[in-house]
């Protein structure tokens, strides 16, 4: 399906899972995955491996809800993430958790959206740049022009005193609707994606210099919905040794999305694949992993051999060519489907990830594990019982110790978002 449009990608996000409220600003009721139950087991296809754990779970009220967000960690161990939702002004939040030797953990908000020219549906995260701040996007509010309501969203940065937006997009070409966590190198600079917007109405990649009021916007690609892809997705760009690597989420040469590398200095764009569609992957959502060999992974939403979502791998080879094949193919039911995680590293070279729907009963979605050599695949852990979560977006964040953690957008014991460790 043809995911773009700022209605279309607060998931892709909203056509996708229907899961989040306020996707362009748009203050509809809640539309919540119908649940069939819950049932949902802490084992997998076929070993059982680690255990689960819900560490906070939000009410939707002052300390936010509905979390389509990815976590950070800080050196302390403390969390940190957006609700799309809730708080003082029911706009949205950013909190950060504080480790306790039992959940439940202790939740701060540290700001709260105000619905207009500060920001409105934070999405994706936060990420902290090199003066620790923490910085990220919503997807409406702002000062410019309206791009369905309040504005068409903003970079923002949140000090330990006060938060600034970086900048407000116009729905121009600058783009508008930001829907991810960004990305910053080791001089401050700001990468991040748009789904909507350009001078091809298709989408960007920008990047902001400067901080406060003396920061600046630049485009750096705007998609063109050919073959170099349409419809930035909200995964996190990768950035490595000067080049951001990166996917859209429709467009290209099959109109299934793209893997692309960006050079930050020449701002030339090359596509490094495009999809394919079933039976090869097809509309990736979340962002890449690199091995050290150079090696891209990633996650699809549909695709695969029953077009229930795959993981796929880019091989490098000589001269710097690409060449891809699916690790795995999602069989839906118990075994999860529709990924749009960003995967991570296990300890020992394996990749996890989560898939927004299947894994039982409550088709809340799962936590997997897949061998980056063989493609084995294992469900380590299915959404749903109980007080657990449910409908895993973002994927997961690796911790010092190995632990994985993560967010829910639903589920918990309010049915308003967790946020969750799962010990391999």
């Amino acid at each position: 399906m043809k995911l773009s449009g700022i209605g279309s990608y607060a998931l892709g996000l909203c056509a996708v899972a229907a899961m989040l409220a306020g996707c362009g600003g748009s203050q509809s009721a809640l539309a919540v995955p119908p649940a069939m139950g819950s049932g949902a087991s802490s084992s997998g296809f076929g070993i059982a491996a680690g255990t689960e754990q819900v560490l906070y779970s939000f009410s939707g009220g002052n300390d936010g809800g509905n979390l389509a967000t990815g976590i950070v960690l800080d050196s302390h161990g403390n969390l940190y993430g957006t609700t799309v939702q809730g708080g003082t002004n029911t706009c949205g939040t950013v909190f950060k958790l504080a480790p306790q030797a039992n959940p439940p953990w202790t939740e701060t908000v540290l700001y709260n959206f105000g619905c207009f020219s500060d920001g409105k549906n934070p999405h994706g995260g936060v990420t902290f740049d090199p003066q620790g701040n923490l910085d990220g996007t919503t997807v409406s509010g702002g000062s410019g022009p309206s791009c369905g309501s309040y504005g068409c969203g903003v970079l923002f940065q949140l000090t330990p005193t006060i938060e600034n937006v970086l900048h407000s997009f116009s729905g121009g070409n600058d783009g508008f609707g930001p829907g991810g966590a960004v990305v910053l190198d080791s001089a401050g600079h700001i990468f991040g994606e748009t789904p909507d917007g350009g001078s091809h109405a298709q989408g960007t990649i920008y990047e902001v210099s400067g901080t406060g009021t003396h920061s600046q916007e630049r485009v750096i690609h705007a998609f063109t919905g050919g073959k170099d892809g349409a419809t930035g997705s909200l995964g996190t760009l990768l950035l490595k040794s000067g080049a951001l690597y990166g996917v859209t989420e429709t467009g290209g040469a099959h109109a299934k999305g793209t893997a692309f590398k960006l050079s930050v200095p020449t701002r030339k764009l090359a596509t490094l694949y495009a999809f394919k569609g079933t039976p090869d992957s097809g509309s990736p959502y979340g962002g890449l992993v690199m091995d050290a060999h150079g090696n891209l992974y990633g996650t699809t939403y549909d695709g695969g051999a029953k077009n229930m979502g795959a993981v796929f791998e880019l091989s490098l080879g000589a001269g710097g060519k690409y060449s891809e094949h699916v690790l795995y193919s999602f069989k839906g039911g118990n075994d999860g489907s529709s990924s749009t995680s960003t995967l991570v590293f296990g300890a020992s070279g394996e990749l996890y990830g989560t898939t927004s729907a299947g894994g039982g009963s409550c088709n809340c979605g799962t936590i997997f594990r897949v061998n980056a050599k063989t493609g084995k695949e294992s469900v380590v852990h299915r959404f749903g019982g109980g007080t657990d979560g449910q409908y895993p977006y973002y994927g997961l964040t690796k911790g010092s110790n190995g632990t994985l953690y993560g967010a829910t957008s639903y589920g918990g014991t309010s049915n308003q978002g967790a946020v969750f460790e799962f010990k391999p």
